[in-house]
């Protein structure tokens, strides 16, 4: 109606006060969008209002030790430039899960709010983001022998096989998991039989709307076509640095078995494919390497960023050939 019609009725407005400032601030985006250069500057901002800002990792890799350059820890120069925590602290052999994460991450959060600091929380990965903000109902750790159990049945059947198995005991969970995502099965598996694995009632939590503290979310977007051009520059940067030298280095050769080592050999195998054997002589990569690498890349772009732990207002920051404000 039109505000000057004399149809128009007045209808009784609740006056909300104004939103509880934020805490806590947090980026996500998709690989090589820049948000290591982001959290920097942003950090620099903040440091000149007097503020005192940490960065607090959400990256589900980056917390092992010895994949520093597979998935894009920030350089010592860039932690001189800003600290930041939960990276690079595990062993490569050594089970992790987003529950041990998020009682770190929240430990970390507290702690830094508590003395008065800035909490930047960088992502990352999707769970472990939300992990951090927010409070999940996460499933127990597996029986004893469960993981070993069904890891060998991993490695004698394959992930396909699992996947069908799944198909036939859950039907509705086997449809939300991709058939070659073995992390993925064997978990789901391992649930199944602790009768742990039910069908969700109401809305994934991952999107909930409740958040531990007041939360700014920032998406960090960019044209599709400089985006691929910071993968492919990324990509040449391992074939410098012979990636593939570095991840055998770090444990022998061996990434180990089970779900855990199956994660690391597919990040690893997903490089791998820009490298031509032997690795410990750098060749011309084949043509299609830069191609490969940008479907390997998580897009975090489909996250339905909207909804993502109710963040007040999350702003999506357009970039064009740079990270820019």
């Amino acid at each position: 109606m039109d505000a000057h019609s004399s149809t128009t009725r007045a209808e009784p407005q609740t006056r909300l006060g104004p939103p509880a400032r934020p805490e806590v601030l947090a980026l996500f985006g998709p690989t090589a969008v820049g948000k290591t250069a982001i959290a920097i500057a942003l950090a620099e901002l903040l440091r000149s209002r007097g503020e005192h800002p940490v960065a607090v990792s959400a990256d589900a890799l980056q917390v092992y030790r010895g994949l520093e350059l597979l998935t894009g820890v920030p350089s010592p120069a860039e932690r001189a430039a800003l600290e930041h925590r939960l990276i690079s602290f595990l062993p490569l052999d050594a089970t992790f899960s987003a529950g041990q994460y998020a009682a770190l991450a929240h430990a970390e959060i507290d702690g830094l709010l508590a003395a008065g600091r800035r909490p930047l929380v960088v992502g990352g990965t999707g769970l472990y983001l939300r992990a951090a903000l927010g409070e999940l109902d996460l499933r127990p750790p597996p029986a004893e022998g469960a993981r070993e159990r069904w890891s060998a049945e991993l490695r004698a059947r394959g992930a396909v096989a699992l996947h069908g198995l799944l198909e036939r005991r859950a039907a509705w969970a086997a449809r939300e998991i991709d058939p070659h995502d073995a992390q993925r099965l064997v978990r789901a598996l391992e649930l199944l039989d602790a009768g742990e694995l039910e069908p969700p009632e109401g809305p994934s939590q991952l999107w909930s709307g409740e958040l531990r503290h007041p939360t700014l979310l920032v998406g960090l977007v960019m044209e599709r076509q400089a985006l691929h051009a910071r993968i492919d520059a990324r990509v040449r940067e391992m074939l410098a640095e012979c990636l593939a030298r570095r991840v055998r280095g770090a444990r022998g050769g061996r990434l180990g078995h089970g779900a855990q080592g199956t994660r690391f050999r597919g990040a690893a195998r997903r490089r791998r494919r820009a490298h031509a054997p032997p690795y410990s002589q750098l060749r011309p990569p084949p043509a299609d390497v830069d191609a490969q690498a940008r479907r390997a890349a998580p897009d975090r772009r489909k996250w339905p960023r909207s909804r993502l732990g109710g963040a007040r207002d999350p702003r999506r920051l357009g970039l064009d050939s740079g990270p820019r404000w």
